[in-house]
């Protein structure tokens, strides 16, 4: 049901493909016949199709008509005309009265063939008997009509065969040739056969053509989806669904379910076309071998039964171990270094042995509980082939049955068989899609817990100050009893730089965090102008911000794709002095390409002092009301850092600038700094204020910088 969701925007191509089926299966359904046609008209028959002669002796017409009634024989007077040949021929070929001239021929034809083999009643002592009057007209009739008592036990078949022989030697009689007749037929039928043909594989290069593009087009928009799903998310969604996860869901899953899209459109629909037709054909057939399929197909559904039954809790356990998989490989590449560092090699090894192995097993135990399907179905086909054989047999030797007949039926009987055999390989897809539409599904249910209000405020950045204020703000995570961060409060105000520095764990990048909005506040608020930011839109929150996070993240493109990342109003000019000032231009300058130079996935083909300045010129170029900085100088010579702030100091008057750091050395010319313990704040001031009043802070300082370094003399630490 949650793929027949996907396909409800898809509903002309659908159309378009079951009346492309339809005709398909028309097709295929049509080519026993033909093969039965051969087989019993064009080499049993020789061509000639049924009691209803093309040409006939003028004596021989006669003769047929002692054994019609006036109204019969008023109908074949009006099918046949005399032609300069001296013959009678047909020139009425209309389906239906073709049938009907042959239900008034074959017995007429029958009693005359009897009486030209008896050696007791001659035909013309009863055409002497009727012209002297010993014997009515409708004496012969009620003869006709005995005839027609004494021979119900006869088959229809049996009563055809005399009548084409009949009309063979009638033909002979007449000087025609059987053999151009016969060859005649075959070439028609099989001219017919292969346009058939023909038609049902246009049909299947046009049904796999349309599938395919609309498998591919709901493929296309599910990955779009789902991308711009992740996209909304806030961390708490992000931490929920791991990346590992969420790129299998993004690629294997959706893949999953684009293949299986293609085989419901191409053979699940077809199917059932395909067996009910089977089915129609084979009760017109009239062989009253129908038993053998309903006992066929019962066997082939408890079978189904069994192996799904079988087989779905691991189809089921099979996604979650792809994603096991890619997650132990996603962490193990990701470091690498550190693994190689600590020669943990042969750990790592066994570790992705045993999440590989985890898989195999999985795929292993389901493929070989598959396996089993098709050579019982085989087995079945073959048994029930079989069956046919040797019940058809019985029929053709009493003369119910004829061969062409039984091939026919055994044709349809296996494309019976074969549209069982189509829902079994769907059956086998459908668990592994089933889990895939499962988990994109809980993706995009899935409602990120920070979103916009209804009236959230936009404004351009013009129209900002960019005064950021925390409101006795605490926070902790989904899920934590204890906060984070606890009763924060401060203003950072246009101008003037707002330092936060801690111990490891205290909180700094969690409060940075909250100001973008990638968590929420649980207790309090957070003010831009004093607007509290939940009020307003996250695209006008994220322009007045420019982050540059902990950890640098370049994206693969050139340089200038990454420096103007903040949007294409960046001019070359900006873009160029956020480069001198972030103290990267010489870098640049350097290369042969310079601003064109390529970027490699994740800056990989930079050094970590590069890349975080390249994040700071990106932020720099963007030309916020708000800078972030946190730990953004960590990869930095001391040199570099200095002037780096200095020219930094210059650009961003009028904007708020907060950093986070570890270095004292980075923070002392703060305006205000922030000192943050276990979550709480602990000391807010200049860098001597909190020198002299606050603890934590000179303890940090102690620990870094020598008292000639803070601006101090030995004994006033």
């Amino acid at each position: 049901m949650e793929i027949l969701i996907y396909l409800k925007n898809s509903k002309m191509s659908i159309l378009i493909i079951l009346f492309l089926l339809i005709i398909r299966a028309l097709s295929d359904l049509s080519l026993p016949s033909y093969t039965s046609d051969i087989v019993d008209i064009g080499i049993q028959q020789k061509g000639i199709p049924n009691a209803v002669p093309n040409q006939i002796r003028a004596e021989t017409l006669e003769n047929l008509k002692l054994f019609m009634k006036d109204e019969e024989i008023q109908i074949i007077e009006n099918s046949y005309r005399l032609d300069d040949t001296g013959y009678y021929k047909l020139y009425l070929d209309d389906k239906e009265y073709i049938e009907k001239l042959n239900y008034i021929l074959e017995i007429p034809i029958l009693i005359l063939s009897q009486l030209e083999n008896n050696s007791t009643t001659k035909l013309e002592d009863i055409k002497i008997a009727l012209n002297n009057g010993i014997i009515s007209k409708e004496q012969l009739i009620d003869m006709k009509d005995s005839a027609i008592e004494s021979m119900g036990n006869l088959n229809s078949n049996f009563i055809q065969q005399k009548a084409v022989l009949f009309i063979q030697k009638e033909y002979e009689a007449m000087g025609i040739n059987i053999g151009d007749i016969q060859i005649k037929y075959l070439l028609i039928t099989g001219a017919k056969m292969l346009g058939v043909t023909l038609l049902m594989a246009l049909a299947s290069i046009l049904v796999g053509l349309i599938a395919s593009r609309v498998a591919a087009k709901i493929g296309m928009e599910l990955r779009q989806n789902v991308f711009k799903k992740v996209i909304s998310f806030s961390k708490n969604e992000l931490d929920k669904f791991s990346t590992a996860s969420l790129i299998t869901r993004t690629t294997n899953d959706v893949q999953q379910i684009q293949q299986t899209i293609v085989i419901l459109l191409r053979m699940v629909l077809y199917a059932p076309i395909l067996g009910i037709g089977g089915v129609i054909k084979v009760y017109n057939t009239k062989t009253g071998m129908g038993w053998i399929i309903a006992a066929a197909v019962g066997t082939i559904l408890i079978l189904i039964s069994i192996l799904i039954k079988i087989a779905m809790p691991k189809f089921k356990r099979m996604q979650e171990f792809v994603d096991n998989l890619n997650l132990v490989s996603r962490e193990i590449l990701t470091g690498i270094s550190v693994v190689r560092a600590f020669s943990r090699e042969r750990y790592e090894e066994k570790r992705f042995d045993n999440a590989n192995r985890k898989l195999m097993k999985t795929q292993l135990f389901t493929s070989r509980v598959m396996s089993f399907m098709f050579p019982i179905m085989l087995l079945i086909m073959n048994t029930i082939t079989i069956i046919i054989v040797w019940f058809g047999a019985k029929g053709i030797d009493l003369g119910n049955l004829q061969v062409g007949d039984m091939m026919a039926f055994i044709t349809y009987t296996m494309q019976i068989v074969m549209s069982f055999m189509m829902l079994t390989m769907i059956s086998i897809m459908l668990p592994r899609a089933n889990v895939s539409a499962n988990r994109i599904k809980e993706v995009l249910n899935t409602e990120s817990s920070i979103l916009n209000k209804p009236d959230a405020i936009e404004k351009e950045k013009e129209h900002w100050n960019g005064v950021l204020e925390f409101h006795n703000v605490s926070f902790h995570f989904p899920g934590a009893e204890e906060n984070v961060l606890e009763n924060i409060n401060f203003i950072a105000k246009p101008g003037k730089v707002t330092a936060i520095i801690g111990g490891t764990g205290s909180g700094k990048s969690t409060l940075i965090n909250l100001i973008p909005r990638f968590y929420d506040v649980t207790i309090g608020k957070i003010t831009i102008d004093g607007i509290d930011i939940r009020d307003i839109s996250q695209k006008t929150l994220h322009d007045l911000l420019g982050l540059v996070p902990q950890k640098s993240i370049l994206f693969s493109g050139n340089i200038e794709s990454n420096l103007k990342f903040g949007g294409n109003n960046i001019s070359d000019e900006a873009m160029i002095e956020a480069a001198k000032i972030a103290q990267v231009s010489q870098f640049i300058e350097g290369k042969s390409q310079k601003y064109k130079s390529q970027i490699s996935q994740g800056g990989k083909n930079v050094s970590g002092g590069q890349k975080q300045r390249l994040s700071i010129a990106r932020a720099i170029a963007k030309n916020p009301k708000i800078f972030l900085f946190d730990d953004s100088f960590s990869a930095l010579d001391y040199k570099t850092d200095v002037i780096l702030r200095r020219a930094l100091n210059k650009k961003v008057k009028d904007a708020t600038v907060i950093i986070v750091s570890q270095r004292i050395s980075t923070i002392m010319n703060a305006d205000q700094i922030i000192v943050l313990d276990e979550g709480k704040i602990v000391g807010i001031g200049t860098h001597k204020q909190l020198l002299l009043n606050c603890e934590t802070y000179k303890e940090i300082a102690k620990s870094q910088l020598s008292p000639k370094e803070l601006g101090m003399k030995e004994g006033e630490l």
